[in-house]
């Protein structure tokens, strides 16, 4: 989502950046900042630092004149993907839990001073769900149990591609991981009259990152003399 940052200077002056309030980056993945300048300013260089615990630390600058430099121990992280004084957007490589948080990106305009933008990277990590369907020991019902995890905590959600079934004693159990993870667990009950190709779903979902889902085939009914068949052919 892009947000409208007002930065008051001394001089009574107004300067607004565009950039984003939050990035959501799974684990993993590559996270993309940019920030842009919405009226014309005489940048001499943009500055991206991370903030942690309040200390403010330079990881990358453009400068009008010497260009674009990365500094020491963030070029394995950190690489520029747009450069322009007005407009200016980095990326961050491979994220991890260690680079949540938030960060500035500071033109550096003469003689105003800095323009600061604070966009926010939020990290996530989400698997893909694991479905197990087992018959009941009722006719015509199965139990539906499905496993997530990911961080934060994920939304697990049980679907039937069969209209006509339906889902009942829902039970959901959440353990927390030793790194941070959590696996959520989600049981319940589908009961009625299924097809031969009836699949249940189940869906995965942390904050608004895209979500993850598998689909299961409800398995056959073995019915007692197929054992007997097997037997006799072997």
């Amino acid at each position: 989502y892009l947000s409208k940052m007002t930065v008051k200077q001394t001089m009574s002056l107004t300067a607004v950046i565009q950039t984003q309030q939050t990035v959501l980056a799974a684990v993993g993945e590559d996270a993309e900042f940019s920030c842009q300048l919405l009226e014309t300013k005489d940048v001499v260089q943009v500055t991206w630092q991370k903030v942690s615990h309040d200390v403010e630390t330079n990881v990358a600058t453009y400068n009008k004149y010497f260009g674009q430099r990365v500094n020491d121990g963030f070029t394995e992280k950190f690489k520029f993907k747009h450069t322009e004084l007005q407009n200016c957007s980095i990326v961050i490589r491979n994220v991890t839990e260690q680079d949540e948080g938030c960060y500035h990106c500071l033109f550096n305009t003469y003689p105003e001073g800095s323009l600061i933008g604070r966009p926010c990277l939020q990290v996530y990590e989400l698997h893909e769900p694991v479905v197990d369907v087992r018959e009941s020991n009722s006719t015509e019902e199965w139990v539906v149990s499905c496993s997530a995890t990911g961080r934060p905590a994920p939304t697990v959600t049980l679907s039937v591609s069969q209209q006509d079934l339906s889902f009942s004693q829902y039970n959901t159990v959440s353990v927390s991981n030793t790194n941070a993870t959590f696996t959520v667990t989600t049981t319940a009950v589908l009961s009625g009259s299924r097809n031969n190709s009836t699949q249940v779903g189940c869906a995965a979902r942390v904050l608004s990152a895209p979500h993850r889902e598998v689909m299961e085939t409800i398995p056959e009914v073995q019915e007692e003399y197929d054992d007997d068949d097997d037997y006799d052919d072997g």
